[in-house]
């Protein structure tokens, strides 16, 4: 078993910018592929980012390449996700995700879930 805690959501003005972390304890945390989605009212769940287990592969959805990065550091069993000039369309909650093997886009994939942390962005 994987658990996952998210912090670092918060309210923030259209142009600006979050750091969200996500804590990783339980089974050897660079044996995985982590991933961020996040999922907007009434909308389905989407993936955003995602990071091999040695962090050498990125994959990132249209909607916010060049805007946010996924960073890991699995001495520390942390992966981040610096978001810069936020939209108020990137309002959503945002889910770390965990799986073992290659990184992936599809939420089908990812095996362990944290609980989300809200991001909202006011316009």
């Amino acid at each position: 078993q994987v658990q996952l805690v998210e912090s670092g959501g918060g309210l923030v003005q259209a142009g600006g910018s979050l750091r969200l972390s996500c804590a990783a304890s339980g089974r050897t945390f660079s044996n995985f592929a982590m991933g961020w989605f996040r999922q907007a009212p009434g909308k389905e769940r989407e993936f955003v980012a995602g990071l091999s287990w040695s962090g050498g592969a990125t994959l990132y959805a249209d909607s916010v390449k060049g805007r946010f990065t996924i960073l890991r550091d699995n001495a520390k069993n942390t992966v981040s996700h610096q978001m810069n000039s936020l939209q108020p369309e990137d309002t959503a909650v945002y889910y770390c995700a965990a799986r073992s093997g290659s990184v992936q886009r599809g939420r089908v994939w990812y095996d362990y879930w944290g609980q989300g942390t809200q991001v909202t962005v006011s316009s």
